[in-house]
Formats: structure tokens, C-alpha cells, sequence
């Protein structure tokens, strides 16, 4: 079966929904919680360094960035074997991402708190997207706040017709499936392309 992953980062941790697509049906082929630190201050690593010296601090960001890192390939190619030993084919790979960092030094995002809340959310993402390219992942990168209208410009099907779909895989696989699985699903089904694909689908009822 051809297959896509969709991944939503969160604070340490992902949401990963392997979608299928076997010519005539989506198919939810894996969902599961990765997880991307060993260490629960690696979650949040600028609050982690805020009351440090700042070569301290930068030290410690900087453990905390090559965690993330590592985990997400780690988590990445692990999901690769499991769809390889199950004979799928992988055609794509998206990741829900929000808007990029500034081009900030860690005494910058240390100096005012809201950065680094930002900083941390965009963490995770950017270490999931750089593990998908590392790992030769055909890579797509889908707007989190921007995600169905991005939807239904790039699978051309209308929101209604796409909704209905992903509460349909909702029904097949039954929960958990909250609004992390719905996004990521719908990431997945981007990353798997084909604008007929939705629309052939729903015509079939």
C-alpha cells in the first residue's frame, strides 16, 4: 500500500498517523504517540536554562536541541522499518508547522519569555522536518493554522467533502481521535497527494 506519515509536535512529544491509500479507500495504517526527549527538563529547554550564566545557558539549549533531533530521527526511522517489514511503500511525509523562528540568539530569546515559549514550540516541528529529510523522506511542510483551507487548495475537494472523510477514518478505527489524529491525518493525506483521490472516494459514497 502507499502510505504517508503526518506528524503534530507538541512539547517533547509527537502525534504520528500513518495514513494508506490502496486505489480505492484511506486507511489509517498507524497512529502512536512518539516521543522526542529522555529527559523531561529537554521539553522545555530555554525555561530549563533561563537562570543560567548564558554560556551555561547556551550549553544547555544546545543539549536539549540535539535531543530533540536525535529523537525525532530516531522515532522517524523506526516508523520507516515498521512500514518497510509491512511491505508498505512510503511516498511522503508532512509536518504541521507554524510560522519560522527569527533568526534569534539564545541570549535574545532568554531576554523576553514569550520567545522562548516560540522557540521551544518550533523546536520539535523543525526537528521532526529536518528527521524526514535526513532520513530521504519526500517531505511536504503544511501551515498548522492555515491547514484545511492549504487543504482544499492542494487536494482541490471541498472542506465538507474532507471533514466528512477524516470523521469516516475516525468511525473505522475508532479512539482516540481528537484533534491531533484529525490533523495529522489530514497532513498524511496531503503528503500522500492525488486530487482525485478525496473526490473518487466520496462519489463511491
Amino acid at each position: 500500500m502507499k502510505i504517508a506519515f503526518g506528524l503534530k509536535a507538541h512539547s517533547g512529544w509527537a502525534a504520528l498517523l500513518v495514513l494508506g491509500f490502496d486505489g480505492g479507500n484511506f486507511e489509517v495504517v498507524e497512529r502512536r504517540r512518539v516521543e522526542l526527549v529522555e529527559e523531561n527538563w529537554q521539553k522545555q529547554p530555554y525555561h530549563e536554562a533561563e537562570e543560567l550564566e548564558l554560556r551555561e545557558a547556551e550549553m544547555l539549549v544546545k543539549r536539549g536541541v540535539q535531543a530533540a533531533h536525535r529523537n525525532a530521527i530516531r522515532e522517524i526511522r523506526a516508523a520507516i522499518k515498521r512500514a518497510e517489514r509491512n511491505g508498505h511503500s512510503i511516498v511522503g511525509c508532512a509536518v504541521l508547522m507554524g510560522e519560522p523562528m527569527p533568526d534569534w540568539s539564545v541570549a535574545q530569546i532568554l531576554a523576553v519569555h514569550f520567545r522562548m515559549h516560540k522557540a521551544e514550540g518550533v523546536l520539535f516541528r523543525e526537528a521532526l522536518a529536518k528527521a524526514a529529510t535526513k532520513c530521504d523522506l519526500p517531505f511536504v511542510l503544511v501551515p498548522e493554522k492555515q491547514l484545511y483551507d492549504y487543504a482544499v487548495r492542494t487536494l482541490s475537494t471541498p472542506l465538507g467533502q474532507l471533514t466528512k472523510r477524516i470523521a469516516g477514518l475516525g468511525r473505522e478505527i475508532g479512539p482516540p481521535w481528537g484533534k491531533d489524529q484529525k490533523e495529522a491525518a489530514l497532513a498524511a493525506m496531503i503528503a500522500l497527494g492525488g486530487k482525485t483521490k478525496v473526490k473518487e472516494r466520496e462519489r463511491l459514497g
